[in-house]
């Protein structure tokens, strides 16, 4: 994976250090000599990732990562903080400012393509989904998130560790912080990684009996845990084995012994990366619903009843079983906005819905067609039952009347129904056009009654 690197230094020599280990891996370098040389760059978006130094004359480090992540335009870009400086103080100051990542001089190389590799594939991740998010915020679909700052503390950590020692450590550093659960058997910890809502999976890499990368690789692999965060925690001799455990999309690494500070710094920004992706992703999923959801009644819509549909009557088809549709009109629905006002045609239109809905199965498809119009689905049911059920439904919306206008008022409403089956290889408009001419009858005939079609 490559991406766009910005090395921001005053020294010359260390830009070019870095710069040549870069390249080497066909990362794309691009330089800047101050904090704000570095600013302009960073908000033209000219660059994915930022190696950026501590100790610079005019505006150091810190202060440039401050400006970076309050900028709502440059909030995203990953900033890794180049210090000379091993000081707790320095890593938590590092830390408040915003700072994804920390390394110290001189620059271990492992750590470096390590790092820079972890934070290309989170800008990647991160790019897509504000691209979504920008995408459905300009159509007016829905409003990109606001950006709310998180500090990476609180929630649920597992820890996959067979050493006493090493689960005490930990949980010693993080339990004030955090819910840290222990699972020696790697087994089991896919298992639970799968069925809890971790927002971290620390995975040591000398586990007994089993590799570590394994377990890293199984849990990158399952859907429940794709975009979970991984740590690794591993010895000093165990440099192949993380290059290689980053290459299978573990995030990030800790060495053994580890440190207090490193220790807090790596998770809590691997836990505020996670919460803001998260983020995205709910909104890009808003987005999807908004697509096929009624926003009115909660149903699907008309689009995804057309393309569902297909997959049903195929599925009806091919296992040689009854599926009919019913089209439900609520009769002289005009007259409710025209004489009560739209809000009340809205109040309506929400209990009808909730009304039918409570009557028909989970397996069936309820939508709101379009105005009035709704349409239930119904698989594995014969002409004879669904007209049975149409009735029920027909009697329940005429045997009470609906309220309006928070409960102030009650207004009495009926429902015209049409049934149609499906015949073998029909298409929905096939079996849509029997439905609705069904609909029309049960219209024509006075209203509030259900007609059945036959194929």
């Amino acid at each position: 994976m490559t991406a766009r690197v910005l090395v921001v230094d005053d020294v010359l020599a260390n830009v070019k250090l870095l710069e040549a280990r870069l390249t080497a891996e066909y990362f794309d370098v691009i330089t800047a000599s101050s904090g704000f040389e570095a600013l302009e760059i960073c908000e033209r978006g000219d660059c994915d990732i930022v190696l950026l130094d501590v100790m610079m004359p005019g505006m150091d480090g810190f202060e440039v990562c401050r400006k970076l992540k309050s900028n709502p335009d440059t909030l995203h870009l990953p900033v890794i903080m180049v210090t000379s400086l091993d000081q707790a103080s320095d890593r938590v100051t590092g830390l408040e400012a915003g700072a994804d990542d920390f390394l110290t001089k001189p620059i271990d190389e492992v750590a470096l393509l390590a790092r820079v590799r972890s934070l290309a594939r989170f800008k990647l991740v991160v790019d897509e989904l504000r691209a979504r998010a920008t995408t459905s915020s300009t159509l007016g679909v829905t409003t990109a998130p606001p950006y709310r700052p998180d500090d990476g503390r609180g929630g649920k950590i597992l820890l996959v560790d067979d050493r006493a020692h090493s689960r005490d450590r930990i949980v010693a550093l993080l339990g004030g912080d955090y819910e840290v659960e222990i699972e020696a058997n790697p087994h089991e910890a896919v298992l639970r990684a799968g069925d809890h809502e971790y927002e971290l999976v620390m995975v040591s890499l000398g586990l007994a009996g089993f590799d570590g990368l394994r377990l890293c690789g199984q849990l990158r692999s399952l859907a429940r845990t794709r975009h979970t965060p991984l740590l690794m925690l591993a010895d000093i001799e165990d440099r192949q084995r993380i290059l290689r455990g980053l290459d299978l999309g573990a995030n990030d690494y800790l060495v053994r012994p580890i440190d207090r500070n490193e220790t807090i710094a790596r998770v809590r920004t691997q836990i505020r990366h996670k919460r803001y992706a998260d983020g995205l992703r709910s909104n890009v999923q808003a987005v999807m619903e908004l697509a096929v959801v009624d926003p009115l009644t909660g149903l699907h819509n008309r689009r995804y009843l057309e393309s569902h549909l297909v997959s049903l009557l195929e599925q009806a088809a091919q296992k040689g079983r009854p599926l009919s549709a019913m089209f439900l009109d609520i009769d002289h629905f005009k007259r409710v906005n025209d004489g009560y006002g739209h809000d009340a045609g809205d109040d309506v239109l929400k209990s009808f819905a909730a009304r039918v809905k409570h009557l028909v199965r989970g397996a069936d498809l309820m939508c709101r067609f379009g105005g009035e119009e709704f349409v239930v689905v119904m698989p594995d049911t014969k002409l004879s039952v669904a007209r049975t059920i149409g009735e029920r439904i027909r009697a329940a919306v005429a045997a009470s009347p609906f309220a309006i206008d928070k409960g102030a008022r009650a207004i009495p409403v009926t429902v015209s129904i049409g049934v149609a089956a499906s015949d073998c290889g029909d298409t929905p408009d096939a079996l849509f056009k029997r439905a609705d001419r069904a609909l029309y009858l049960s219209k024509n005939s006075g209203r509030n009654r259900v007609t059945a079609s036959a194929a």
